[in-house]
């Protein structure tokens, strides 16, 4: 099948590998030419494993290409996947104007085409996003859904750092489609996917991701929020959820119910603020949902409590980006601890592998212009420089590299580890702690 993807961010770029892989022909469309270079050199935007490599086997193949032209792309494809962001605003609803505008896009491109085409939603939209998308590609086209185009809800269940793994065997795969014809497409298009196939009507599968990432969220804080308990009253937390997560009939998965630190990324922090605005918006009382940022907050503060009681001013930090194995420092917890203790004159060195400030573009290097300008004078070039220079360490992520690290400190550094590193046995020199264990 051929297939064009517009946005070539993470969601994208991985769902171009992967599809690539399958054996269909796949057109990637972005409006930032250095993405659509990198594609056409094989290299990936992204910090992923494995995608890099998928892209080269693609592009050496001729089953992948990049362009700006939206028409070109419509014209070249039978199905469009629309993977733009849909980032918060202040009021935590979502910005769906990425969306809007490659519907507008989509929509002045199948003017010039004949024939049916389908476009799925893989970005995450709240319901009746895909109502209004109808809307602009029936008055951008002059065309009519159900007839000249198809529109579907197709969301994705990508994890970052695993991303490759996800995309080949899902928990399952959902679409919610206006017509057989699209529900047809994507079926063909998944069928080298492992995983069970469910049609749901359209609003019900824009729905779908919230549950799903409102409920990881929800996950995250009540494991923190016991870890922070058990840690008072002297338990290790660990060995209570360890058993907790065993109880696969009623706690139905242990994935995210593990004690460490405060939830980050792209997703989870703006998808609760997302559905609590939506409930706000509809009168409906959501005290759980509306607690769960504030909790993540008060996470966050404990570590930051923990830096000040130590009363030492040189902090290093192992890990920037939200989790191991990506680059990306979207609402990265550990980024609002440096912020706060740079403000309260803390001398602040972080390494972290994945964040090369000079490779880094779109979302990430809007990020931090916008909001971290000063970031690269705090970055090092080792981890050795790191823990040379401080008194107080922070492990953020798990990357391997930091274990080895945790056996090199020196007995008089305080190390806060955030992210559990000591699941495995390491001797740690140090005075060594975790934040909920």
């Amino acid at each position: 099948m051929n297939v064009s993807i517009f946005g070539l961010g993470y969601v994208g770029t991985v769902s171009a590998a992967c599809l690539s892989k399958h054996g269909h022909t796949v057109i990637g469309v972005d409006t930032n030419p250095l993405k659509v270079e990198a594609i056409r050199a094989g290299e990936s935007p992204v910090v992923e494993p494995g995608v890099t490599e998928l892209l080269k086997e693609a592009i050496a193949d001729h089953r992948l290409s990049a362009t700006v032209d939206a028409l070109q792309a419509i014209l070249g494809s039978e199905l469009s996947l629309v993977c733009v962001g849909t980032p918060s605003r202040e009021n935590g609803s979502l910005n769906l104007d990425f969306v809007f505008a490659v519907a507008r896009e989509i929509g002045e491109a199948l003017k010039g085409k004949s024939g049916y085409h389908g476009v799925a939603i893989r970005s995450t939209v709240m319901p009746g996003t895909i109502e209004r998308v109808k809307a602009i590609i029936e008055q951008a086209s002059g065309k009519k859904c159900g007839r000249d185009f198809g529109l579907a809800s197709n969301p994705e269940f990508l994890r970052e750092g695993t991303a490759v793994q996800d995309f080949e065997h899902p928990p399952f795969t959902v679409v919610g489609a206006s017509d057989v014809q699209v529900e047809g497409s994507l079926r063909e298009l998944y069928s080298g996917v492992q995983a069970p196939f469910y049609a749901l009507e359209i609003q019900a599968a824009e729905f779908l991701k919230y549950s799903c990432n409102v409920f990881h969220a929800v996950k995250v804080a009540f494991a923190n929020e016991i870890g922070a308990i058990s840690k008072q009253l002297g338990i290790d937390s660990r060995k209570v959820m360890e058993v907790f997560v065993r109880d696969t009939k009623l706690n139905i998965s242990p994935y995210y119910l593990r004690p460490g630190f405060a939830f980050g990324g792209s997703c989870l922090p703006k998808d609760v603020r997302a559905l609590a605005y939506q409930a706000r918006s509809i009168d409906v009382s959501v005290p759980l949902l509306d607690s769960l940022l504030s909790s993540n907050e008060h996470h966050i503060q404990r570590a930051i409590d923990w830096v000040l009681r130590a009363k030492k001013k040189n902090v290093g930090v192992l890990g920037l980006s939200f989790k191991s194995d990506t680059d990306d420092l979207r609402e990265s917890p550990i980024v609002k601890v440096v912020e706060t203790l740079l403000g309260k004159g803390y001398v602040i060195r972080i390494y972290d592998a994945n964040v090369n400030l000079s490779r880094l573009i779109g979302a990430n290097k809007k990020f931090i212009e916008q909001e971290i300008p000063h970031i690269s004078s705090l970055m090092k070039g080792s981890i050795r420089e790191v823990l040379e220079n401080s008194d107080v360490l922070l492990v953020a992520n798990k990357a391997p590299e930091f274990r080895v690290a945790l056996e090199q400190v020196r007995p008089e550094q305080k190390v806060l580890d955030l992210v559990g590193l000591q699941d495995i046995a390491i001797n740690i020199p140090g005075n060594y702690e975790g934040i909920c264990w």
